[in-house]
């Protein structure tokens, strides 16, 4: 057996329980990691929130700056007795399999294939710390230090992360740094040269930053303009009202009252969140909230009275897994089409698709712009991976010039130089959106009903069928004008000639490039679309034509970016192949490689020297 060798390009996972402490450790070594300047894509592929139960957390470590998930893994650490067994299985030939030597692996682990490293982790945690609180915690560390030896890793780095993370309170920081230094000297003494992976110092990071993506939608919602909240808790969308909060306080506190310039608002329940967004916007406001998963089908009637009524809304999703009934703290892409036809009957809400921290940012405060420009409700598409885990992402910008873009919005002034009457629905533009104003713009001009029931132009109640019709021509004409407004599509050309195409949107995006980059390597060309907004515009439309075979990759069982296409553009269906992940981890590059492989095979598209490459070599 040859064990695994590789510089800079292997996946470690960490196998933990939840509650141990072991998470602010994970984070330490994949931080190490960035800042040794090698690219890293840290993941909580099962970040639950009920103590006791397992927990994993994969490191990718890659030269190349690929983000997603690789799937497979080359070296666990594994500090878990309910999934040592699970975790021992799963290495892949030639890894390696840290374990807490303390006590002995059961007489059944005889695998020849895979290089086993007996850390004491717990005995020496004992043998030198007294305080039987903090023991649990710093075993956590001294497998670190293991690993920065194994690894050979530079141990300053670690030793001015601690430091940094304990400057409020130094005290913490010399156990710790004791500890990092205890697993460091041991796996020396004992390991030297036993393991074949390594790191060494690189400058591929550039500018990039490390930042989890619900942060990055706080600080879009409050460069935005956002300055009122209405939430009720959710996992794992709650992180982005707390961290929304933080910065709040950070960065809107009155230097002489001390009061935050927000309000954030807790309601009793899902549709009272987004009740006081919808009113607060009715007032002038920018105002949002944020869900995941079954937060969307409660807030559903309001959705839809935002959008008859057509007031500004920002609502932000980070999808897991299914129903309650499904797996909460998973990640999946599973609220598409329940977001686009949010509400019930002839109902369309603008949804953007970020991909990583960035965008995130980005869009979250162009969000604010495009709901009020539209007068409507915009969805920005998170998921549970890109919301709580850490991501290596470009760095966010602001240009401070920027001003607010509030739409059609009259004034005092605009509504005394009216010389025909004002109707609150009624279109003078030909654009499907019409003219609003504030509550108490004007003393006697520009008062009206905000009325989610059948309107006419006025905002008078009417249940004629003519002016109903009217009304939701209308909102389709506004439909249209909003393609010209969201986010254009990223397309990829490798080949004009190919005839496969791929789409796909969110944190799908990482993987499927380097899918498709490695069949590109052996010869197949795939052009790929990557969607970034709802409704689609013809760019979508055009690359769907031009391609023979279209694959639809994401991240949930029933395909349901295939079936959207295939219901927005009138498409046949048998054109559009759905490549799809939903085991609830984010989807890994390795599986869609072998799924890319397998479709285009069978529809002979994939050449024979191509196909006896499948597989991910290292």
């Amino acid at each position: 057996m040859k064990p695994l060798e590789s510089v800079n390009d292997f996946v470690i996972r960490f196998a933990n329980v939840n509650g141990s402490g072991s998470a602010s450790a994970n984070n330490l070594f994949a931080k190490a990691v960035f800042r040794m300047g090698v690219p890293v894509s840290p993941k909580n592929i099962f970040p639950s929130n009920i103590q006791g139960l397992p927990t994993w957390y994969e490191v990718r470590v890659n030269e190349h700056g690929y983000l997603g998930r690789r799937g497979d893994v080359d070296m666990v650490v594994a500090v878990n007795g309910q999934t040592l067994r699970q975790d021992y299985d799963g290495l892949v030939p030639g890894g390696y399999f840290i374990h807490d030597c303390s006590k002995p692996l059961p007489e059944t682990f005889q695998r020849d294939d895979v290089v086993v490293i007996g850390i004491p982790m717990t005995q020496l945690c004992n043998q030198t710390f007294d305080n039987p609180r903090m023991r649990p915690l710093l075993k956590n560390i001294i497998y670190v230090g293991a690993l920065a030896s194994l690894l050979e890793m530079e141990l300053q780095v670690l030793i001015e992360s601690l430091n940094k993370q304990f400057r409020k309170n130094p005290k913490l920081a010399a156990p710790n740094i004791q500890a990092l230094n205890l697993g460091y000297q041991y796996a020396r003494e004992h390991f030297a040269g036993a393991c074949k992976l390594s790191m060494r110092r690189s400058d591929r990071v550039g500018e990039a930053i490390i930042i989890d993506g619900n942060a990055a939608t706080a600080l879009g919602a409050l460069y935005g303009g956002a300055t009122v909240v209405g939430w009720y808790p959710i996992t794992p969308s709650t992180s982005v009202i707390e961290a929304f909060g933080l910065y709040a306080e950070k960065f809107r506190m009155e230097a002489d009252t001390g009061r935050i310039k927000a309000a954030i608002v807790q309601a009793e329940d899902e549709l009272g969140a987004i009740g006081i967004v919808i009113g607060a916007s009715w007032n002038g406001a920018r105002a949002f909230t944020a869900t995941s998963g079954p937060g969307i089908s409660l807030m559903a009637e309001f959705l839809g009275l935002a959008y008859f009524a057509e007031i500004p809304v920002v609502l932000v999703n980070v999808q897991r897994t299914g129903p309650s009934t499904g797996m909460p703290t998973r990640t999946q892409q599973s609220d598409l089409l329940a977001c686009a036809y949010a509400s019930h009957g002839d109902t369309k809400q603008v949804l953007l698709f970020p991909c990583d921290p960035r965008e995130c940012f980005e869009m979250t405060a162009d969000a604010f712009d495009l709901a009020e420009r539209l007068q409507s409700p915009v969805i920005v598409m998170s998921d549970l991976d890109l919301g709580m885990n850490d991501h290596q992402s470009p760095p966010l910008h602001w240009d401070a010039a920027r001003r607010y873009d509030r739409g059609k919005v009259l004034d005092a002034a605009q509504l005394e130089a009216l010389t025909t009457e004002w109707g609150r629905y009624l279109d003078i533009d030909g654009d499907g959106i019409c003219y609003r104003t504030y509550p108490g713009t004007h003393p006697t001009k520009g008062s009206y009903f905000t009325r989610g029931t059948s309107h006419n132009e006025y905002s008078g109640y009417t249940e004629d069928s003519a002016a109903y019709v009217h009304n939701m021509e209308r909102l389709q004409l506004k439909w249209e004008t909003a393609k010209g407004l969201v986010p254009l599509p990223i397309t990829k050309i490798r080949d004009p000639q190919a005839q496969v195409g791929a789409i796909f949107y969110g944190t799908t995006t990482h993987s499927a490039y380097e899918a498709i980059g490695r069949l590109h390597g052996l010869g197949v060309a795939i052009n790929s679309l990557r969607i970034r907004s709802f409704p689609f515009q013809q760019e979508v439309m055009d690359f769907i034509a031009q391609h023979e075979l279209v694959l639809v990759i994401e991240q949930n069982r029933d395909g349901q970016l295939r079936t959207l296409l295939i219901n927005e553009g009138n498409l046949q269906p048998e054109k559009l192949l759905a490549i799809t992940s939903f085991d609830g981890l984010p989807v890994a590059s390795r599986f869609l490689s072998r799924v890319l492989d397998a479709a285009l095979q069978e529809r002979g598209l994939l050449p024979p020297t191509a196909a006896s490459g499948q597989g991910g070599a290292q």
